[in-house]
């Protein structure tokens, strides 16, 4: 089970872009109850996601209109949530560095 830095966060994001909410829901009890243990584990859950350096992974949310980035720790099953935006807002970051 991981533990995830911070839900709110997500929250104060669908709560602005209501259209996301589900989706930023699913993805946080699908990350909560999952065991990952390496990127490898990330994409067999989602393939789609993007595995950068720095330990970040891009998770595209509702069809890839937005963008989550996040920070894994694998060893100790912690995740920290580093951007959410729209996929052109991360277009104008440096998603290994956020």
């Amino acid at each position: 089970m991981q533990r995830i830095f911070s839900k709110g966060t997500l929250r104060k994001y669908w709560e602005k872009y209501p259209e996301t909410e589900q989706y930023l829901k699913t993805w946080y009890d699908t990350a909560m109850n999952a065991t990952w243990k390496n990127p490898h584990d990330v994409k067999l859950t989602y393939a789609t996601a993007s595995i950068l350096k720095n330990e970040r992974i891009v998770f595209n949310i509702k069809g890839n209109s937005f963008r989550l980035i996040t920070k894994i720790n694998f060893e100790k099953q912690w995740i920290f949530v580093r951007f959410i935006g729209t996929h052109s807002e991360h277009d104008k970051i440096d998603a290994n560095t956020i």
